[in-house]
C-alpha cells in the first residue's frame, strides 16, 4: 500500500514523497522537470525523471526532522513509529528548514497569507511554551501547528516582531528560531550567544542572534538566514540544506566516528557545489579553526549548510556555535578529526598539515590562517567580554571560555612556530 505527500518548494509542487511497503520513494513531477527555472531539492537528489529509492531519498527528508528524544516524543504524540519519517513529515512538515513544505495530495499551498497568520503570545504564554517544549517538542499536535527543525536540542520556529513573539500558522514562514536553555548544560544560552558574537567580531558572518528575556527566563533568538523580507515587506523562504543532506548521509550517522562525513568530504562538497568556490572554501577553513579554538566539539556535518540564495549555493552563515569544551561532563572528542586526531590536546603541527592536505589547501596557506586567528582571537574575546550591556563580564562561563581560548591559542601558536615543541611532546 502506498501513501503519498506532495513536496512543495517555495510555491511550486516539485515532487511526490511516497511510502511504499515501509520504504521511502521520491520522484520529481514532470511539470517541475520541464520548468526552465527548476532546481534540485538537494545536491544528493539531482533533477531526473527516474524515482529515487529509499537509500537515496531518506537522507534529505529524514534530515528535516528532529532527532533523538525529541523525535521519540513527537512520534508518541501522534501514535506513530519513531522510525516512520513519512508519518512524522505528514504531521509536522509544514514549516521546515529551507523552502520545503509537505501537503497531502490535492491541497494547495496558500501564498496569499501576507505573513499575517501568526498566533501572538503573551509573556505568560511564552513561559508556558518553554515549560511545555521538553514534553511536547515543536508543540507537536497543538492547535494544528506543523513545525519541524533538525537537531537533538529543544527549539521552536517563531515569528519576532519587535518585542512580540508569535507562532507561525498555515503557510506563514517563521523569522527566528527560539532556543531555550539546554538541560544540564549550565548557562548554555549566554555561552552560545557569546560564541556567536565572537564569530561576528572575527568577521566570520554567523547567523544573527540575541538573548531574549521574558519574566525570569532567558533564551536565544536566532534570526533565520533561510528567510528574507521582500520589497513588499513579505517574508519569503530561501532554500537550504545541511551537509549531511547534500552528501546523502542519514542524520543518525552525522558524526565522523559513526561513518559520517569528515572534513575532506565537507570541503569537497563546498568546492563542487559553490561558485566561485575559493572564498567559500576559505570561509569553511575559518569555521574549522574557530570551532577548534573555542572548543566547539559538536561541529558535525549537520552544523554546516548550503544556502541557495542565488543561482548557485553559498556556504550558509555559521550557526549552532557553543563552547562545549568548558563542560567536564561533555565529551572532549571533536565531531570531526583534525588530521588523525579527535582530541584537540593531541593536535600537533603535523596534524594541521594532514588536515590541510586532505582538504586541498597548501600547508603554508592553512598555517598562515591558523596563526592569524590564534593570535587575534584571545584579545577579541576579552574585548567582547568587557563590553558593557551584554552581561558577559560577570559570568563564570564566559571567563571559562576565554581562559580555554587563551590556552588553546597559545598551544596552537607554540606548536606551529616552535620546531622543537613536537619533539618535547613526544618525550613527555
Amino acid at each position: 500500500m502506498a501513501h503519498e505527500l506532495d513536496v512543495w518548494l517555495f510555491a511550486d509542487r516539485v515532487g511526490t514523497l511516497a511510502l511504499i511497503d515501509g520504504r521511502l520513494n521520491f520522484c520529481y513531477t514532470p511539470d517541475w522537470l520541464s520548468n526552465q527555472n527548476a532546481v534540485a531539492l538537494s545536491a544528493s537528489l539531482p533533477l531526473q525523471a527516474e524515482p529515487f529509492d529509499d537509500r537515496q531519498t531518506r537522507p534529505f527528508f529524514a534530515g528535516l526532522l528532529p532527532e533523538g528524544q525529541m523525535r521519540r516524543l513527537i512520534a508518541q504524540q501522534f501514535q506513530v513509529s519513531g522510525q516512520n519519517d513519512f508519518a512524522l513529515l505528514d504531521h509536522i512538515g509544514g514549516e521546515c528548514a529551507g523552502a520545503v513544505t509537505f501537503l497531502e495530495p490535492g491541497q494547495s499551498l496558500s501564498t496569499a497569507t501576507g505573513n499575517d497568520d501568526v498566533q501572538w503570545l503573551s509573556d505568560d504564554e511564552v513561559i508556558a511554551i518553554l515549560d511545555e517544549l521538553p514534553r511536547r517538542p515543536m508543540l507537536a499536535g497543538k492547535d494544528g501547528l506543523r513545525l519541524s527543525l533538525a537537531g537533538a536540542q529543544d527549539k521552536l520556529p517563531v515569528v519576532l516582531d519587535g518585542a512580540r513573539i508569535g507562532l507561525p500558522r498555515g503557510s506563514t514562514p517563521s523569522s527566528h528560531i527560539l532556543k531555550p536553555a539546554i538541560h544540564a548544560v549550565q548557562d548554555s544560552v549566554i555561552n552560545e550567544r557569546f560564541c556567536m558574537a565572537l564569530a561576528e567580531a572575527m568577521q566570520l558572518k554567523p547567523a544573527k542572534s540575541k538573548v531574549h528575556r521574558v519574566q525570569d527566563r532567558s533564551f536565544l533568538l536566532v534570526e533565520r538566514y533561510d528567510r528574507l523580507v521582500d520589497a513588499l515587506g513579505r517574508r519569503q523562504r530561501l532554500h537550504q540544506e545541511d551537509f549531511c543532506q547534500a552528501l546523502g548521509v542519514v542524520p543518525e550517522m552525522k558524526y565522523q566516528n559513526e561513518g559520517g562525513p569528515d572534513l575532506a568530504q565537507c570541503f569537497d562538497l563546498v568546492r563542487r557545489a559553490t561558485r566561485p568556490s575559493a572564498p567559500q572554501v576559505l570561509r569553511m577553513l575559518d569555521y574549522v579553526i574557530f570551532n577548534a579554538l573555542i572548543g566547539n566539539h559538536d561541529a558535525h556535518a549537520k552544523n554546516f549548510s548550503l544556502l541557495y540564495s542565488g543561482k548557485t549555493p553559498v556556504l550558509a552563515p555559521f550557526y549552532d556555535t557553543l563552547s562545549t569544551a568548558v563542560y567536564p561532563t561533555l565529551t572532549p572528542k571533536m565531531a570531526m578529526k583534525i588530521g588523525s586526531k579527535y582530541n584537540f590536546s593531541e593536535v600537533q603541527a603535523r596534524h594541521w598539515e594532514q588536515f590541510a592536505a586532505s582538504v586541498g589547501l597548501t600547508k603554508a596557506q592553512a598555517r598562515r590562517r591558523i596563526l592569524e586567528i590564534a593570535r587575534s582571537l584571545p584579545a577579541t574575546a576579552r574585548k567582547l567580554q568587557a563590553e558593557p550591556g551584554h552581561g558577559y563580564a560577570g559570568k563564570a562561563v564566559i571567563e571559562q571560555i576565554n581562559v580555554l581560548i587563551e590556552q588553546r591559542c597559545a598551544l596552537t601558536i607554540r606548536r606551529l612556530t616552535d620546531p622543537t615543541d613536537e619533539a618535547h611532546t613526544a618525550l613527555d
